[in-house]
């Protein structure tokens, strides 16, 4: 038996451009953000916001190949989804189980994220954007 993909939404390479300029800029805010003087408060959002680009990467990547992303309560769900974006799938799912794996610290979390789980997260967020980005540009 196929596992459940979760609940989808359908989307074109459209809407894919839209959710990859949002990931580029949560990406491009989380860089900023840790550059600042690097008290608990900032890694935090920091982390965040790389999360959040890698959701929006995750989409992106999703809309681009496959005309569908993942709406489940659950964003875990989108992890298997993106497995099958294009060649890079494989990739991108592992580098967002990880940013998964640190986004409930990170939004809501009273334990703080370190240094260097926020370098980690933004790794990660580079490899769903720029792989995101690289499925966008094939025609």
């Amino acid at each position: 038996m196929t596992p459940s993909k979760g609940r989808t939404q359908d989307c074109n390479r459209a809407q894919a451009r839209v959710r990859l300029n949002q990931a580029a800029a949560f990406r491009e805010v989380a860089e900023l953000v840790d550059g600042e003087d690097n008290d608990l408060a900032t890694l935090q959002v920091s982390a965040s916001l790389a999360v959040l680009a890698g959701i929006a990467a995750s989409d992106a990547a999703c809309c681009a190949a496959l005309g569908c992303r993942s709406r489940g309560q659950d964003h875990r769900q989108a992890i298997a989804l993106v497995a099958q974006a294009g060649p890079e799938g494989v990739v991108m799912s592992r580098a967002l189980s990880t940013l998964l794996d640190l986004k409930d610290n990170a939004h809501y979390g009273m334990e703080f994220v370190t240094s260097a789980q926020v370098k980690k997260a933004l790794r990660q967020s580079a490899i769903l954007v720029d792989s995101a980005t690289r499925l966008l540009t094939q025609e």
